[in-house]
């Protein structure tokens, strides 16, 4: 059985799918959600499920949540998806794993946009966890 950091910056609803995924799994568990600050909603989403947040000692700044989203908006950009990747030293420079896309349509607002890019990560984020996990990655 492995263990599961989860980082997360906003209000949690890919870390709670992602905890709700392995709760039953025999591969993982989440032990612990780190995030950059104690004022978000992942706190209450992982705590419901059994799993406590902590904060690091840095939080990072930059590109995240809506703001990702209103950005591709307004420069008008046909297309987003979702990244997964190692981390390291730079702000999302590590190996990439995974990536999906989706289509941005012109009349699209950043929310409706939001809710495309979380239906991917809804559905990769685990997928990936387990196959790196699993070594089929």
């Amino acid at each position: 059985m492995k263990n599961i950091a989860i980082f997360a910056s906003g209000t949690g609803t890919n870390a709670e799918n992602i905890t709700r995924y392995f709760l039953e799994s025999l591969v993982a568990r989440v032990k612990v959600v780190f995030s950059n600050n104690q004022n978000v909603g992942v706190h209450v989403r992982v705590n419901q499920l059994g799993v406590p947040s902590l904060l690091p000692k840095f939080g990072g700044k930059g590109m995240y949540g809506r703001h990702v989203h209103e950005a591709v908006v307004a420069a008008g950009e046909e297309k987003t998806g979702i990244t997964i990747h190692y981390i390291n030293g730079q702000y999302d420079e590590g190996a990439i794993l995974f990536q999906a896309e989706c289509p941005v349509y012109p009349a699209e607002t950043p929310e409706e946009v939001a809710m495309k890019v979380h239906t991917l990560e809804y559905k990769y984020y685990p997928l990936i966890i387990e196959k790196l996990l699993t070594k089929e990655l």
